[in-house]
């Protein structure tokens, strides 16, 4: 039992949405904030949200966010007498926890040697083993055999998806372990790695815990988090369909596993244990988060509890009740991140031009059916390549599990994000999948129905159809507008009837050199109105430079039109209707010779940095051989040859950071060599 204290001023050594939910907490509890810093994030809004903020001088995670050092003589400077590590980072670093400890601060999450029992994963299986715990066995890599495959690698220090692959062919195995340590290593700093059976239809359980100071422990809540992508989670919820459909006695076994988790190391304050479920509700200890979880609003939301608080509360000294009140309803929440599903989920990076996501609360409880929006991102800000590319959590409650769906799916569907590609289709199509809907949401989900049919474009053929049709006409409106002369006139007025003029444009998912994916729409404008000599069915109602209204087969239908100019200068179209939202790059009518680049070049998908380099000038490569590694946003991707050739051109070295659409390699095909 540690002696009562009463915390005054909080420093969150942390960044983004979870910095602004800690701070919200605080806020309403009267407690004074302090956020950190680094150089990216100097206009962000969790900096100008705080109270006071203090720079950690650098761009990059271990510059900043991950010096501890800095971190606790930030707090010194600030007056704070409290650290909240959020997640991420050093949220789970023991060292830290014994440095802020040491340093008189109080920390909000549980002891150094907790963090140390679970901050091994080999380790943790031990103890949770001793405890009664059911645990899956560890596979060494080294002697694994074809008869026990499938098996999944890890990283013994993190979560988060890092380090994680799965191996169903024996040859793969030393290639994917070697790079499992290297991401390991980047993100944690251990390159420790292990294996174990893989299940291949598991649900992602996990248990929301609280214990304070004086020996009670409450297990407070399920959540499901089995949809994933790079086993990272992307749609949580409580409470959990596979626990729903098995009934209250898997829920007790649950809870009573992890109270005996959270005893075993002596937990204080708030946890997770997360567990692996069969089809038949037989589970698995994976781990113990040792700090607040990404997806804690959904037990939020259900509990009515506010767990920022609670940790806040065990860390004066508060004690826990008998029992925690039961839960109420259903929570989804789904993580928005800038990235292209469409691609290998390539993490975008650019400038978030506009954000609006209507909700009813912001980083509060809602109480009542509606929309809970955390996020970290506001109009104008930039996406770092050096940070995780989520923009925001969205959130809904409702009585019932099937609204809370269908209320979420909406909110994404009319909310206006102008910003890098993003993951939001593809939310919604699952949201509204009726599998989803039947509560169906094992691990292998995505695998299951296809990227390519999840990551389709909300919109049809036809609705795209009308959203370039809007583009263009809006387009011609806003070049109207800013006419100097005679801009009172409607565009193409004249005595004689002008040729149709014509805007091309390219979808946002289309690779840049596929003319089959560029679209051009045929315009004139005259005193009887707009004539579309290709789309003889859609009549156009009203145009200005912010809203097209069209009519087609008797529906009307206003698109809301946005536009912007992207790094090299050219205009990205943004359009907004009711059946979803496209993005459109308007093609030039002249090209700048400079700007284009040499044949069998291959672009950067992302920023990042890269790793290695696997062939040379003059090597022959054939077909999905891979070229070089990119790191970006702690995860490695791998670049391959798009088809068979010569290297003729290899301008990166390992270490070189490079830019979305930079240059990493020319491949001369046999027919270019000719």
């Amino acid at each position: 039992m540690t002696s009562p204290v009463m915390i005054t001023s909080v420093l969150v050594a942390n960044r983004g949405e979870i910095a602004r939910r800690v701070f919200a907490s605080c806020r309403r509890m009267g407690i004074a904030t302090v956020a950190v810093y680094s150089d990216p994030d100097a206009g962000a809004p969790h900096v100008t949200e705080a109270d006071s903020a203090v720079r950690l001088p650098g761009e990059t995670s271990a510059e900043t966010y991950l010096d501890g050092a800095a971190i606790v003589e930030a707090a010194r400077a600030a007056g704070a007498d409290a650290i909240h590590p959020g997640y991420g980072f050093l949220s789970e670093n023991a060292d830290f926890a014994q440095r802020v400890v040491d340093a008189g601060l109080t920390w909000l999450g549980p002891s150094p040697d907790a963090i140390t029992a679970m901050g091994s994963k080999v380790n943790a299986k031990e103890i949770m083993a001793a405890a009664g715990v059911p645990v899956l066995g560890d596979l060494d890599p080294e002697t694994i055999t074809a008869q026990q495959l499938p098996v999944l690698i890890k990283a013994s220090a993190g979560g988060g998806g890092r380090g994680m692959r799965i191996v169903r062919e024996l040859s793969e195995l030393p290639d994917q372990v070697a790079a499992a340590r290297r991401e390991a290593e980047s993100a944690f700093g251990d390159p420790t790695v292990f294996c174990e059976p893989y299940i291949e239809k598991g649900h992602h359980i996990e248990v929301q815990v609280l214990a304070d100071t004086h020996g009670t422990v409450w297990a407070v809540g399920e959540r499901e988090c089995s949809i994933q992508r790079r086993h990272q989670k992307v749609i949580e919820e409580a409470p959990a369909p596979l626990v729903e459909r098995i009934g209250s006695a898997l829920r007790d076994e649950l809870y009573a596993a992890s109270r005996a988790a959270a005893k075993a190391i002596d937990y204080q304050g708030a946890g997770t244990v997360e567990f692996l479920a069969d089809d038949d509700g037989r589970f698995y200890f994976l781990e113990m988060n040792t700090r607040l979880q990404v997806e804690h609003p959904v037990t939020e939301e259900t509990t009515g509890l506010d767990l920022v608080a609670w940790q806040l509360q065990i860390a004066e000294g508060a004690a826990l009740g008998e029992e925690p009140e039961g839960t109420e309803g259903y929570s989804i929440e789904v993580r928005l991140y800038a990235e292209d599903p469409a691609h290998d989920y390539a993490p975008q990076s650019g400038t978030v031009h506009r954000i609006d996501i209507a909700s009813d609360t912001q980083f509060d409880k809602l109480g009542r059916p509606g929309i809970r929006l955390d996020s970290g991102l506001v109009d104008g800000q930039e996406i770092s390549v050096f940070y995780d590319p989520m923009l925001a959590k969205v959130i809904s409650w409702s009585p019932t599990r099937q609204r809370a769906a269908a209320m979420l799916a909406r909110a994404l569907t009319d909310a206006r994000i102008h910003a890098p590609i993003t993951n939001r289709d593809m939310l919604i199509r699952m949201l509204r999948h009726p599998e989803f809907l039947a509560g169906d949401t094992d691990t292998a989900f995505i695998d299951r129905h296809g990227l390519a049919e999840l990551s389709r474009p909300l919109l049809d053929d036809a609705e795209m159809r009308l959203s370039v049709i809007a583009s263009a006409l809006a387009d011609a409106a806003a070049n109207r507008d800013a006419a100097k002369a005679l801009s009172g006139l409607p565009a193409g007025w004249r005595n004689l009837a002008a040729e149709y003029a014509v805007k091309k444009f390219r979808a946002s998912t289309a690779a840049a050199d596929d003319e089959a994916a560029e679209t051009a729409v045929r315009y004139r404008f005259t005193r009887a109105g707009v004539e579309l000599p290709d789309d003889p069915d859609v009549s156009v109602d009203s145009v200005t430079a912010d809203a097209v209204t069209l009519t087609r087969d008797g529906v009307r239908r206003t698109i809301t039109v946005s536009r912007y100019a992207d790094r090299s200068g050219e205009t990205v179209v943004y359009t907004d209707q009711p059946t979803g939202s496209a993005v459109w790059h308007r093609i030039p009518r002249f090209v700048d010779p400079s700007t284009l680049t040499a044949p069998g070049s291959l672009l950067a998908p992302m920023p990042g940095n890269v790793t290695r380099v696997a062939v040379e000038l003059g090597q022959h490569v054939t077909a999905g051989d891979p070229l070089l590694w990119l790191e970006a946003m702690k995860m490695e991707h791998t670049i391959s040859a798009p088809a068979d050739g010569v290297v003729t051109e290899l301008p990166v070295t390992v270490g070189k950071q490079v830019g979305v659409g930079e240059t990493l390699a020319v491949i001369a095909t046999p027919e270019q060599t000719d």
